[in-house]
């Protein structure tokens, strides 16, 4: 990637100007240990560096994102909160019908950290600010109203390999750029176990439009099934 420093500045003053234009003081945003919000972190760091608040949001998880995010935290000298939302999600499940549906059951967590985010915000006026990428917005690979509810994005433009390359120019410590990206939401889960493909091949399908047949029908599939997400919903308007 070229110019990744002017891409890095770029980003940095479209997120004072969207702070300056909604009345806001600065950004919050949910650190999980993860390359996106590492970056994002860091991004935050530099456009606000007294206005960013990263929360750490638990919900039964691995034990190494939560000192993931902590090192993140301390190699960016970032004001922290860590919100443990797992007795929260146990006491939740009690009140609901039982099921297998692991995709019903993590969902769940994803909500409960976007209520936390918003929590936050409203408490010190800064604006949610999200993490997802290029490559998992194009295929749907977030939670609606969960991950995806935010005020901002400012990382959406980038290819997941951009995001690497950025996390490289913001010095984000190698053990996050290393480790298999996750949205840990179950053990063991990997991004691209559950996608089926891998980054490359998603990044370089959203490039030029081409990958082997396999993996262009599932990424083509993903795009279509998720089109609702990517979208506010649809609206009915009376006719006459």
């Amino acid at each position: 990637m070229s110019n990744i420093q002017e891409l890095c500045e770029d980003i940095v003053m479209w997120l004072r100007d969207r702070v300056k234009e909604s009345g806001s003081k600065g950004l919050v945003f949910g650190l999980s240990g993860g390359i996106d919000s590492a970056v994002v972190a860091a991004l935050a760091k530099r456009a606000f560096p007294d206005e960013s608040l990263g929360i750490i949001m638990p919900c039964h998880s691995n034990p190494e994102d939560e000192e993931h995010a902590r090192l993140v935290a301390c190699a960016l000298d970032l004001e922290t909160k860590k919100v443990d939302l797992s007795s929260v999600y146990d006491l939740y499940l009690t009140e609901l019908e039982s099921t297998d549906n692991i995709l019903a059951l993590s969902n769940i967590k994803p909500r409960f950290r976007m209520t936390t985010l918003y929590y936050y915000a409203q408490i010190k006026k800064y604006l949610v600010t999200g993490t997802s990428n290029k490559s998992e917005f194009t295929v749907g690979y977030f939670t609606k109203h969960g991950d995806s509810g935010v005020d901002i994005l400012p990382i959406i433009d980038l290819l997941k390999e951009e995001v690497f390359e950025l996390a490289r120019y913001l010095n984000i410590p190698e053990i996050i750029i290393n480790k298999p990206p996750t949205a840990g939401l179950w053990e063991n889960q990997t991004d691209e176990k559950e996608m089926g493909f891998t980054y490359s091949e998603l990044d370089g399908y959203i490039k030029t439009g081409e990958a082997k047949d396999s993996v262009k029908e599932r990424i083509e599939a993903m795009y279509n099934r998720s089109a609702h997400k990517r979208r506010f919903p649809q609206m009915y308007t009376r006719k006459g």
